[in-house]
């Protein structure tokens, strides 16, 4: 006897449809035997499932069982097949008779005692069972809250294979999972970290508005305990709130690797990633043999924060520069190629030199100008070009760290950045993916014309600092965040000063 079911595998962070058919008929030789480009975890996940139905009270057939995974040009991986696979099992075998298996698709890890598991991807499944016409899925309890952000589909959560074989004969009424997004943004806790934490560096903190408000990507150099660290973890707190469209792409990528917290329906704050510089290529852009999201990925609408950049393998940091270019990573395999978006903020720091102590007025740098040279040129120059902000972030003097003065916290900052960010929307026609640190060149003649004082600053700035052609459009695109924090449609002399002083490894006297 021949029977289907509908369910889903992931590919990337995207969905694909996969039909589970399962054919028993009677042989001499009892055996089961799964085909359709299953990885060794489905092809083990038979013994999981024979064990689930016994004991959940259902007979293992003593014949020959054929399961197929269909269709069978992309590999299926994961044990979120296991449900399907059981329930197909009973019903090929005449233990289970349904109606629903047209109309509603199925994903679960099944545990030994036929208890439902956590699954990956069941968000990007919900999706597409819904563009697929489905009327529901049915996924694992604690999946639930994920897959029910979808409208328009019901999201049926099961605790066990008895309860999903109740739902489809009609014997056990499930109501479908609810979800309010106004109910899931008030139950979020927030970022728990503030920019009035930070002691001091107030220079460095309207730095970090100016890279928020235009959207450029941020270099601090400074000595170690500075306090670089703590100002790039609370970037995320003065950054426009995730829309629900931002949200839900954020989510899919965290649910399809699954990092999701148990109970977490979606990703409401924006992420911080901090990767290791030991991290590999495909750790930072995504790979693998079916591709799976990188770092860089996991960032989408939030912060990478790179520590200690010269650091990091000159080939890991090489593999940036499309992904940052482009705001999304493509990776191509024999089976196909994947693409995964990547629209976030770079975040780096690193010493001034080998020893960490270059320029610092109470500690010896012990650093010769070949080995601060060797260091610097670690990072290549075209990763240098993405970045449009290098500041220098210096100790905090004693006396801002002991005083109970607290300093520009988040909020106050925020406010700024969503109204510098609102000019912008108004200036680029609301295009999403448009902020100053992304103009064209065609954009920055455009938009960023300087009153006769600012000029002269520029060109004398580029004459006796030896600041290069890319350093000019750099300097003229921060101008212009600057000027819009200042409400200016005018670039100034004295916005255009400010970004000159954003330009740090640019200035030949600092390599000097």
């Amino acid at each position: 006897m021949l029977a289907k079911l509908h369910t889903y595998s992931l590919f990337g962070i995207d969905a694909r449809r996969v039909d589970a058919e399962v054919d028993i008929s009677p042989a001499s030789l009892p055996r089961t035997t799964i085909v359709g480009m299953a990885d060794s975890a489905v092809k083990e996940s038979i013994h999981r499932i024979e064990r689930a139905l016994v004991n959940s009270g259902y007979t293992r057939p003593v014949d020959r069982i054929v399961i197929n995974l269909s269709p069978a040009d992309f590999p299926k991986e994961a044990p979120s097949f296991d449900l399907p696979i059981a329930l197909g099992i009973l019903a090929a075998s005449g233990q289970l008779a349904s109606e629903k298996f047209d109309d509603y698709a199925a994903v679960g890890e099944l545990a030994l005692d036929g208890s439902t598991r956590s699954v990956r991807g069941t968000l990007s499944m919900a999706l597409q069972a819904k563009a697929d016409g489905r009327k529901g899925l049915v996924v694992p309890v604690v999946n639930v809250t994920e897959a029910a952000v979808v409208d328009g589909i019901e999201i049926i959560p099961i605790g066990s294979l008895a309860e999903a074989v109740g739902f489809f004969t009609g014997h056990l009424d499930i109501e479908p999972a609810p979800f309010s997004w106004e109910q899931a943004v008030a139950s979020h806790a927030g970022y728990g970290v503030d920019y009035a934490d930070v002691k001091g560096q107030e220079s460095a903190k309207r730095a970090v508005t100016v890279a928020a408000a235009g959207r450029h990507h941020l270099l601090m150099i400074g000595s170690p305990g500075t306090g670089k660290t703590l100002l790039a973890q609370r970037l995320a707190t003065i950054l426009p709130d995730l829309v629900p469209e931002e949200s839900l792409e954020t989510t899919r990528i965290w649910s399809a690797t699954g990092r999701l917290n148990g109970g977490e329906s979606l990703v409401l704050t924006r992420p911080f990633r901090n990767p290791h510089h030991t991290i590999s290529e495909a750790g930072l852009v995504g790979g693998g043999s079916t591709p799976a999201p990188g770092e860089i990925s996991l960032a989408h609408h939030g912060v990478l924060f790179l520590d200690e950049l010269p650091e990091f393998s000159r080939s890991t940091l090489e593999v940036l520069r499309q992904p940052l270019e482009d705001q999304r990573v493509t990776i191509s395999r024999a089976i196909g190629s994947v693409t995964f978006p990547a629209n976030l903020m770079l975040v780096a720091a690193m010493n001034p030199c080998p020893c960490g102590f270059r320029g610092d007025p109470k500690r010896h740098c012990s650093c010769n100008p070949i080995q601060v040279e060797k260091y610097l040129t670690r990072i290549s120059g075209p990763l240098l070009d993405r970045i449009d902000i290098h500041i220098e972030v210096p100790p905090v003097p004693f006396r801002e760290l002991s005083n109970d003065k607290q300093g520009t916290d988040s909020r106050t900052i925020r406010e700024k950045v969503i109204e510098a960010r609102g000019i912008q929307k108004k200036r680029f026609d609301n295009d999403p993916l448009a902020f100053n640190g992304r103009m064209t060149p065609r954009q920055i003649r455009k938009f960023c014309r300087l009153e006769s004082a600012a000029e002269s600053l520029l060109k004398t700035a580029m004459e006796e600092m030896g600041l290069s052609a890319r350093a000019h459009d750099k300097i003229l695109r921060v101008s212009r965040t600057i000027a819009d924090l200042d409400r200016s449609d005018a670039i100034t002399q004295n916005h255009i000063s400010e970004a000159i002083n954003y330009r740090t490894l640019d200035r030949t006297y600092w390599r000097s």
